[in-house]
């Protein structure tokens, strides 16, 4: 099940996810990855690629048909779900230094 092998995402993971909340091609999800962390994250193709047929398997996202050129994504429901519990996850990390390490 996709929730053993992703029980905690990368960044270039996280945010891939992210990117896929709209339907976009792998240029654009490149793009939008690199414009939203201000060039922290660069997603090389090979990594993108890669990332993209790991959720494909898992049934993360889902490839679309569209008019315009390339491949096009989306993200599936179990990877929004996926995504969502990354999230909660990131959350108690954040809540657990703001109760131990901040006045």
């Amino acid at each position: 099940m996709a929730r053993d092998q992703f029980q905690t995402l990368t960044e270039p993971m996280y945010f891939t996810l992210l990117a896929l909340g709209e339907v976009r091609n792998g240029a654009e999800i490149t793009s939008w990855v690199e414009e939203i962390t201000k060039g922290r994250i660069k997603l090389a193709p090979g990594t993108l690629y890669a990332l993209l047929a790991q959720f494909l398997e898992n049934d993360l996202i889902k490839r679309v048909e569209v008019e315009k050129k390339g491949k096009h994504y989306v993200i599936t429901e179990e990877g929004r779900d996926l995504l969502d519990e990354e999230v909660r996850r990131l959350r108690l990390l954040l809540s657990n230094y703001d109760k131990y390490f901040t006045n």
